[in-house]
């Protein structure tokens, strides 16, 4: 075999190694940032506030007037710094896995795509659901073809 051609294979072969775990280690970004967000905004629960109220069915101005839940946004803002914390955790962890693993095996990656295929499953559930006017859906979408075009190039790649 020629010698160029043999190495444009495995040039091929690296490109789509990278397609494979490129979108991937975005994913984890993405899971870290959206963390960032909603452990440093001051009102986390504004930030998809139509949705929120559409769920509770009045507005959080009239829940926060109420005496009664007068620590309704120390509680809110409690649970949305958890919730910040545990993206910022997931991304974090994504990002060590695809580092030390490179998906490098379909184990590896095998694993990884369950993982995801299955909360991105129930994401779409809840929000659709419940959550029908998110401004989170094209970031879910995003993250959806992320994965789908790790998913592809993964099965392009001979091993």
């Amino acid at each position: 075999m020629d010698p160029l051609v043999s190495k444009n294979k495995i040039m091929k072969q690296d490109l789509i190694h990278n397609l494979i775990w490129f979108p991937i280690f975005l994913i984890g970004l993405i899971s870290v940032c959206l963390g960032i967000a909603w452990l440093l905004h001051p009102e986390p629960w504004m930030l998809d506030k139509t949705p929120n109220e559409a769920l509770l069915q009045t507005t959080f101005d009239n829940l926060f007037s109420l005496e009664v839940n007068s620590f309704l946004p120390l509680y809110l803002k409690t649970i949305y710094r958890f919730f910040g914390l545990w993206m910022i955790t997931i991304g974090l962890i994504i990002w060590s896995y695809v580092n030390v693993t490179r998906l490098g095996t379909s184990n590896s990656r095998n694993s990884l795509y369950y993982i995801l295929s299955t909360t991105l499953f129930g994401l779409y559930f809840l929000v659709f659901s419940y959550l029908p006017t998110s401004p989170f859906i094209p970031v879910l979408y995003g993250l959806t073809i992320l994965l789908v075009c790790s998913v592809y190039f993964s099965i392009q790649l001979k091993e």
